[in-house]
């Protein structure tokens, strides 16, 4: 035993280590119900000299009072309920030390109706220990946490083989549990550092090595433990200041939060998203206030900062270099796990709690729910508790984050239903354009110049309004048939109508541009404004673009304003694929072309379209002619 003494707060066992002297490590752990995780660190709690002074006596001598035996659980499950149910139900931080590190054990509940604070745990943790009891093998919970492990960015995983007492210590049983479970971790690309055949309850395998498996030439848990490596706020990647409030101090307005990546210093210039406005750091401030004024902070730190132009910041806004700025968009795909009392559906609108920013968004799509269990995805209409989905959400405004896969911190975000958290998961924008160059204005000193000619003279003179024939539909649904045929309709009927076809506009305009998320957005935007242009020169512009995305959509209504007219070209995607004019699916099929919508790429259908012609069930010249009764209703004077 050593000398620490302890007086513990609920759910924590032992003395917080002294900072700075030595590494500290946080580590979940986490497993089936009654796979033995409380044991398993009670023992090593025990086996490490790591019990406050008494300890265990007191668990023994209660034990003996209640005529039970003896169970290192106890350490662990210090709330009477979950002495009385025989189960962990909420997340206990324990502090032990090795010889080599401190360390912070986060011992989450594996029961199903736990799983909230399991991911509370998990979320905290720099490594994981996934317990499996070796006579049971591997349940439904071991894959459900292990695929958890792998949603929350947990890399560093010890997999613990419990109970090998129980199976006479058999080298065979624990190649069969080992090699299901590495089969099940590969599947989700885990790579355990290392399966351990362990008995908590007889401390073999634990601190140290097991006499009675001769055959594992492995180490034991705690060797393993000092094996993995604190994941430190890393101050190498892109700036991300998270401002938690703003405050005045006399003539002072400091921007407080705290650094979650990166480093800031006196004289950078910060550009703060999502409204993009920027000024440079005047100063840097630190509490208390009699502390020396630091030039330089980093990933982890907790500050204040002032600037040297009075902008208008909130609670929310991510500050960062202008150079290596967070993605803006109005639309993310979010790999989540569903906690809800109510199952998430399409359509449903909820809160996403980013860091300290806030924000409602809907659901607009659930793209899959992933079975756990046999990783196999299913499309239904609904996510119940407990699943894990792919789902594509669409805020109200344009919100500032980074997809999970490029900074871990900030790409992780929280679902809110009603006052209760519901979900939570990691960002991903595969398929979706950062908008950030979309919405930024970079032109200075320019004015509009007004013309001497009016829009209603332009009308009068050519006998019709002129406005944006905006179609949008899957490749092969017939955009350009429809639009080449309804141009000389228009025309022999005397309308000033012109076609901007998406291929036409690739050879000049936007020859520059490719198939990107961000190119496709840019060459809607760009024919957005040339079609509007158009349109205020008293001409019926005929656009027929794909125009995936609903936010490039809504920026080529906002260009052309009232004149704008979105016609959805409808057709399913079998039927797009069985016409295939140019070859284009069958090329995407086989993985020849990168990005392709409907394939590879997102098509996000129109919401209330001014018109809808179905090309799947009308023939070509029954989509014209409904057109044309369109545009004669709405354009003629």
């Amino acid at each position: 035993m050593n000398d620490t003494t302890a007086t513990s707060a609920p759910g924590q066992i032992g003395k917080p280590p002294l900072r700075g002297m030595r590494d500290l490590l946080r580590i979940v752990i986490v497993g089936h119900v009654d796979h033995g995780k409380s044991t398993l660190v009670g023992r090593i709690f025990y086996d490490t000299g790591s019990l406050p002074e008494g300890k265990y006596e007191s668990i023994k001598a209660m034990s003996e009072r209640r005529g039970m035996p003896f169970e290192w659980a106890f350490l662990m499950d210090a709330m009477q309920a979950e002495r009385d149910q025989g189960i962990t139900i909420d997340t206990s931080q324990i502090w032990f030390k090795s010889e080599r590190r401190d360390y912070v054990i986060i011992d989450a509940p594996g029961h199903k109706e736990f799983l909230k604070n399991m991911i509370t745990g998990a979320s905290q943790a720099d490594a994981a220990v996934l317990v499996i009891d070796a006579e049971e093998g591997v349940k439904e919970q071991s894959r459900r946490h292990g695929y958890l492990l792998h949603l929350l960015g947990v890399r560093q995983v010890a997999v613990v083989v419990n109970k090998m007492d129980l199976v006479g210590w058999s080298e065979k049983r624990f190649r069969e549990v080992e090699a299901e479970y590495r089969a099940y971790l590969k599947g989700i690309g885990v790579e355990p550092a290392h399966v351990i055949p362990v008995s908590a309850r007889e401390g073999a395998n634990v601190a140290a090595r097991a006499a009675e498996m001769p055959w594992y030439k492995g180490p034991s848990i705690v060797e393993a433990l000092d094996g993995f490596n604190p994941v430190a706020p890393s101050k190498d990647l892109p700036l991300r200041f998270a401002v938690q409030d703003v405050y005045k101090f006399d003539e002072r307005r400091i921007i407080a939060g705290r650094i979650e990546s990166g480093t800031l210093k006196i004289g950078d210039r910060l550009v703060f998203s999502p409204s993009n406005k920027m000024a440079r750091v005047n100063s840097i401030e630190v509490w208390p206030a009699d502390r020396a004024k630091p030039s330089t902070a980093g990933a982890g730190q907790s500050v204040g900062v002032t600037l040297d132009e009075q902008i208008f910041v909130e609670r929310g806004d991510i500050a960062s270099h202008e150079a290596d700025a967070p993605i803006e968009t109005d639309v993310f795909r979010g790999r989540i796990f569903w906690l809800g009392k109510e199952p998430l559906t399409k359509g449903a609108r909820y809160k996403l709690k980013l860091n300290t920013f806030e924000a409602p968004v809907q659901v607009q799509a659930i793209e899959k729910v992933i079975d756990t269990g046999d990783l196999s995805a299913a499309t239904p209409d609904r996510v119940e508790r407990n699943q894990v989905a792919e789902i594509v959400f669409r805020a109200r405004r344009i919100i500032a984050l980074d997809p999970y896969s490029d900074l871990p911190r900030t790409g992780r975000f929280v679902l809110v239903d009603k006052f209760d958290i519901a979900g939570g998961g990691i960002i991903s924008m595969e398929g979706y354009a950062d908008q950030r160059s979309l919405i930024t204005a970079r032109s200075t000193n320019i004015t509009r110049v007004e013309h001497a000619v009016s829009r209603e003279e332009r009308w009068r003179r050519n006998g019709h309004k002129g406005g944006v024939i905006w179609m949008t539909g899957l490749s092969g649904a017939g955009k350009s048939t429809l639009a080449v045929a309804l141009e000389k309709r228009l025309h022999d009927e005397g309308f000033h109508v012109y076609i901007l076809d998406g291929d036409n506009v690739r050879h000049g305009l936007n020859a520059n541009l490719g198939f990107s998320p961000e190119d496709r957005s840019e060459n809607i935007r760009r024919v957005g404004e040339v079609a509007a242009l158009f349109a205020r020169a008293g001409v019926i512009a005929i656009s027929a673009f794909i125009s995936p995305y609903r936010s490039d959509r809504d920026r080529a209504r906002t260009a052309a304003g009232e004149d704008f007219h979105e016609i959805y070209v409808k057709a399913d995607l079998a039927t797009c694929e069985t016409r295939d004019p140019k070859g284009l699916y069958a090329k995407a099929r086989k993985g020849e072309i990168a990005d392709f919508t409907g394939i590879s790429a997102p098509y996000e259908e129109p919401e209330t379209p001014e018109l809808t012609v179905d090309t799947a069930q009308r023939s070509a010249t029954q989509c014209v002619d409904d057109l044309v009764a369109y545009v004669k209703q709405r354009f003629r004077i």
